[in-house]
Protein backbone atom coordinates (compact mmCIF):
# COMPACT_ATOMS: atom_id res chain seq x y z
CA UNK A 1 0.00 0.00 0.00
CA UNK A 2 1.49 3.12 -1.12
CA UNK A 3 2.33 5.53 1.58
CA UNK A 4 4.22 8.63 -0.48
CA UNK A 5 3.44 11.93 -1.05
CA UNK A 6 0.68 12.39 -3.82
CA UNK A 7 -1.52 9.31 -2.52
CA UNK A 8 -5.14 9.56 -1.29
CA UNK A 9 -6.83 6.61 -2.33
CA UNK A 10 -10.47 6.67 -4.15
CA UNK A 11 -12.48 3.33 -4.03
CA UNK A 12 -15.27 3.65 -6.93
CA UNK A 13 -18.02 1.63 -6.28
CA UNK A 14 -20.00 0.76 -9.09
CA UNK A 15 -22.84 -1.78 -9.59
CA UNK A 16 -21.90 -4.99 -9.04
CA UNK A 17 -24.11 -8.18 -8.63
CA UNK A 18 -27.09 -6.99 -6.62
CA UNK A 19 -25.25 -3.84 -4.86
CA UNK A 20 -26.54 -0.33 -6.00
CA UNK A 21 -23.89 2.11 -5.61
CA UNK A 22 -24.56 5.49 -7.35
CA UNK A 23 -21.86 6.89 -9.40
CA UNK A 24 -20.82 10.42 -7.61
CA UNK A 25 -19.88 13.14 -9.84
CA UNK A 26 -18.83 15.07 -7.22
CA UNK A 27 -17.65 13.43 -3.71
CA UNK A 28 -18.62 16.80 -2.18
CA UNK A 29 -22.38 16.63 -2.94
CA UNK A 30 -22.90 13.08 -1.34
CA UNK A 31 -23.52 11.64 2.25
CA UNK A 32 -19.80 10.33 3.44
CA UNK A 33 -18.56 7.80 6.12
CA UNK A 34 -14.98 8.28 7.44
CA UNK A 35 -12.48 4.58 7.41
CA UNK A 36 -8.64 4.16 7.21
CA UNK A 37 -6.46 1.02 6.33
CA UNK A 38 -3.61 -0.70 8.41
CA UNK A 39 -0.93 -3.09 8.07
CA UNK A 40 1.35 -4.71 10.17
CA UNK A 41 3.29 -1.99 11.47
CA UNK A 42 0.18 -0.05 13.33
CA UNK A 43 -0.31 -3.50 15.20
CA UNK A 44 -3.78 -3.39 17.01
CA UNK A 45 -5.24 0.05 17.33
CA UNK A 46 -7.79 0.87 19.87
CA UNK A 47 -10.50 0.02 16.96
CA UNK A 48 -13.31 1.04 19.51
CA UNK A 49 -11.60 4.40 20.41
CA UNK A 50 -11.43 5.13 16.50
CA UNK A 51 -14.88 3.79 15.68
CA UNK A 52 -15.90 6.43 18.72
CA UNK A 53 -14.07 8.62 16.54
CA UNK A 54 -16.38 8.36 13.40
CA UNK A 55 -14.72 5.24 11.88
CA UNK A 56 -16.90 2.58 10.04
CA UNK A 57 -14.86 0.99 8.04
CA UNK A 58 -11.06 -0.52 7.74
CA UNK A 59 -9.07 -2.39 5.14
CA UNK A 60 -6.41 -4.61 6.49
CA UNK A 61 -2.88 -5.81 4.35
CA UNK A 62 -3.22 -9.53 4.37
CA UNK A 63 -0.97 -10.67 2.25
CA UNK A 64 1.97 -9.90 -0.77
CA UNK A 65 3.19 -11.90 -3.62
CA UNK A 66 3.12 -15.51 -2.07
CA UNK A 67 5.71 -14.96 0.49
CA UNK A 68 4.44 -12.33 2.51
CA UNK A 69 1.65 -12.82 5.64
CA UNK A 70 1.09 -9.83 7.57
CA UNK A 71 1.88 -11.32 11.05
CA UNK A 72 -0.68 -8.96 12.77
CA UNK A 73 -3.26 -9.93 9.93
CA UNK A 74 -6.17 -11.90 11.93
CA UNK A 75 -5.86 -9.85 15.16
CA UNK A 76 -6.63 -6.63 13.38
CA UNK A 77 -9.10 -8.28 11.28
CA UNK A 78 -11.34 -10.04 14.00
CA UNK A 79 -11.03 -6.40 15.94
CA UNK A 80 -12.51 -4.52 13.13
CA UNK A 81 -15.51 -6.70 12.99
CA UNK A 82 -15.15 -6.74 16.82
CA UNK A 83 -15.89 -2.89 16.95
CA UNK A 84 -18.64 -3.22 15.10
CA UNK A 85 -16.91 -1.77 11.97
CA UNK A 86 -17.40 -3.53 8.32
CA UNK A 87 -13.59 -4.97 7.43
CA UNK A 88 -11.78 -5.46 4.43
CA UNK A 89 -8.43 -7.20 3.35
CA UNK A 90 -5.92 -6.76 0.57
CA UNK A 91 -3.43 -8.37 -1.28
CA UNK A 92 0.17 -6.26 -2.37
CA UNK A 93 0.61 -7.79 -6.03
CA UNK A 94 3.95 -8.97 -7.17
CA UNK A 95 3.25 -9.71 -10.68
CA UNK A 96 7.34 -10.36 -11.18
CA UNK A 97 6.54 -13.00 -8.47
CA UNK A 98 3.78 -15.57 -10.30
CA UNK A 99 0.96 -15.81 -11.96
CA UNK A 100 -2.41 -13.70 -10.73
CA UNK A 101 -4.14 -17.15 -10.11
CA UNK A 102 -1.62 -18.27 -7.81
CA UNK A 103 -1.61 -15.18 -6.17
CA UNK A 104 -5.34 -15.30 -5.48
CA UNK A 105 -4.57 -18.22 -4.01
CA UNK A 106 -2.04 -17.44 -1.70
CA UNK A 107 -4.54 -14.57 -0.53
CA UNK A 108 -7.05 -16.89 0.02
CA UNK A 109 -5.33 -19.59 2.04
CA UNK A 110 -3.94 -16.77 4.22
CA UNK A 111 -7.32 -16.00 5.52
CA UNK A 112 -7.82 -13.01 3.05
CA UNK A 113 -11.64 -14.96 2.61
CA UNK A 114 -14.99 -13.24 1.75
CA UNK A 115 -17.43 -14.13 4.88
CA UNK A 116 -20.76 -14.12 4.45
CA UNK A 117 -21.43 -11.99 7.51
CA UNK A 118 -22.72 -8.77 6.27
CA UNK A 119 -19.50 -6.55 7.63
CA UNK A 120 -17.05 -8.56 5.12
CA UNK A 121 -16.12 -6.03 2.00
CA UNK A 122 -14.42 -8.44 -0.95
CA UNK A 123 -10.40 -8.90 -1.03
CA UNK A 124 -8.74 -5.84 -2.85
CA UNK A 125 -5.98 -6.31 -5.38
CA UNK A 126 -3.11 -3.49 -4.65
CA UNK A 127 -1.76 -2.72 -7.50
CA UNK A 128 1.23 -0.39 -8.02
CA UNK A 129 5.21 -0.44 -8.68
CA UNK A 130 7.76 -1.79 -6.01
CA UNK A 131 10.84 -0.25 -5.26
CA UNK A 132 14.11 -2.32 -6.70
CA UNK A 133 11.32 -4.23 -9.22
CA UNK A 134 11.08 -2.89 -13.30
CA UNK A 135 8.43 -0.24 -14.04
CA UNK A 136 5.27 -2.30 -14.53
CA UNK A 137 7.14 -5.34 -13.64
CA UNK A 138 8.36 -5.79 -17.36
CA UNK A 139 4.60 -6.43 -18.29
CA UNK A 140 3.07 -4.84 -21.29
CA UNK A 141 -0.61 -3.10 -21.39
CA UNK A 142 -1.88 -6.40 -22.06
CA UNK A 143 -0.19 -8.89 -19.91
CA UNK A 144 -0.42 -6.43 -17.44
CA UNK A 145 -4.62 -6.76 -17.62
CA UNK A 146 -4.58 -10.38 -18.28
CA UNK A 147 -2.68 -10.92 -15.06
CA UNK A 148 -5.15 -8.98 -13.31
CA UNK A 149 -8.05 -10.61 -15.20
CA UNK A 150 -6.03 -14.05 -13.90
CA UNK A 151 -6.35 -12.51 -10.30
CA UNK A 152 -9.97 -11.88 -10.28
CA UNK A 153 -11.19 -14.79 -11.85
CA UNK A 154 -9.51 -17.45 -9.41
CA UNK A 155 -10.45 -14.67 -6.52
CA UNK A 156 -13.69 -15.31 -7.84
CA UNK A 157 -13.76 -18.73 -8.07
CA UNK A 158 -12.88 -19.44 -4.65
CA UNK A 159 -14.60 -17.05 -2.64
CA UNK A 160 -17.87 -15.99 -5.24
CA UNK A 161 -16.86 -12.60 -5.23
CA UNK A 162 -14.73 -10.04 -7.52
CA UNK A 163 -11.79 -8.38 -5.91
CA UNK A 164 -11.80 -4.32 -5.30
CA UNK A 165 -8.97 -3.35 -7.57
CA UNK A 166 -6.69 -0.79 -5.59
CA UNK A 167 -3.95 1.73 -7.88
CA UNK A 168 -3.29 5.09 -9.21
CA UNK A 169 -4.40 7.05 -12.00
CA UNK A 170 -0.43 7.40 -13.13
CA UNK A 171 0.15 3.60 -12.78
CA UNK A 172 -2.57 2.59 -14.55
CA UNK A 173 -2.34 4.31 -17.80
CA UNK A 174 1.39 3.63 -17.76
CA UNK A 175 1.07 -0.34 -16.93
CA UNK A 176 -2.63 -1.33 -18.38
CA UNK A 177 -2.71 1.40 -21.25
CA UNK A 178 -5.71 3.05 -19.19
CA UNK A 179 -7.87 -0.54 -19.76
CA UNK A 180 -11.59 0.31 -19.03
CA UNK A 181 -11.61 -4.05 -18.69
CA UNK A 182 -12.90 -3.64 -14.98
CA UNK A 183 -14.95 -0.82 -14.91
CA UNK A 184 -18.07 -2.61 -15.52
CA UNK A 185 -18.35 -5.02 -12.13
CA UNK A 186 -14.90 -3.93 -9.86
CA UNK A 187 -14.74 -1.33 -7.23
CA UNK A 188 -11.69 0.73 -7.85
CA UNK A 189 -9.59 2.19 -4.81
CA UNK A 190 -7.59 5.07 -6.48
CA UNK A 191 -4.31 6.36 -4.62
CA UNK A 192 -3.59 9.73 -4.52
CA UNK A 193 -2.85 11.87 -1.90
CA UNK A 194 -3.34 15.28 -2.30
CA UNK A 195 -6.52 17.90 -2.00
CA UNK A 196 -8.54 16.68 -4.37
CA UNK A 197 -9.48 13.50 -6.23
CA UNK A 198 -7.68 14.25 -9.23
CA UNK A 199 -8.13 12.28 -12.79
CA UNK A 200 -9.48 9.05 -12.22
CA UNK A 201 -8.70 6.43 -14.71
CA UNK A 202 -10.27 3.38 -16.80
CA UNK A 203 -13.47 4.66 -17.31
CA UNK A 204 -14.74 4.06 -13.16
CA UNK A 205 -16.16 6.71 -11.14
CA UNK A 206 -15.35 7.94 -7.60
CA UNK A 207 -17.02 7.19 -4.62
CA UNK A 208 -14.11 6.13 -1.81
CA UNK A 209 -11.20 9.27 -1.08
CA UNK A 210 -9.04 8.54 1.54
CA UNK A 211 -7.46 11.93 2.30
CA UNK A 212 -4.47 11.26 3.91
CA UNK A 213 -1.91 8.95 5.64
CA UNK A 214 -2.48 10.54 9.08
CA UNK A 215 -5.25 11.65 11.19
CA UNK A 216 -7.76 11.18 13.48
CA UNK A 217 -7.87 7.88 13.03
CA UNK A 218 -5.40 4.61 12.67
CA UNK A 219 -3.28 4.15 9.09
CA UNK A 220 -4.32 5.95 6.27
CA UNK A 221 -7.63 8.36 5.94
CA UNK A 222 -10.71 6.54 4.29
CA UNK A 223 -13.74 8.72 2.83
CA UNK A 224 -16.42 6.83 1.47
CA UNK A 225 -18.54 8.94 -0.37
CA UNK A 226 -22.32 6.74 0.04
CA UNK A 227 -24.60 6.15 2.58
CA UNK A 228 -24.24 2.83 5.35
CA UNK A 229 -26.75 0.91 3.54
CA UNK A 230 -24.52 1.06 0.05
CA UNK A 231 -21.55 0.65 1.66
CA UNK A 232 -22.96 -2.41 3.58
CA UNK A 233 -24.31 -3.82 0.04
CA UNK A 234 -20.78 -4.33 -0.56
CA UNK A 235 -20.42 -6.87 1.35
CA UNK A 236 -23.14 -8.68 0.04
CA UNK A 237 -22.51 -8.10 -3.85
CA UNK A 238 -20.84 -10.62 -6.35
Amino acid sequence: MIRIVQRVAVVVALAVGAAVMPAVAGATEAASLAGFDISESQGVPDLNAAKAAGATFAFVKDTAGVGYANPNYLAQFRAVKAAGMIRGSYHYARPDKSTGAAQAAYLHDHDGRWFSDGMTLPPALDMEDTQGAPPCYNLSPQDMVNWIRDFSTTLKARTGHTPIIYTTTLWWKRCTGNSTAFSGDHVLWLARFNTSMGEVPGGWNATFWQSGVTGRLPGNQDTFYGTQAQLKALTISG
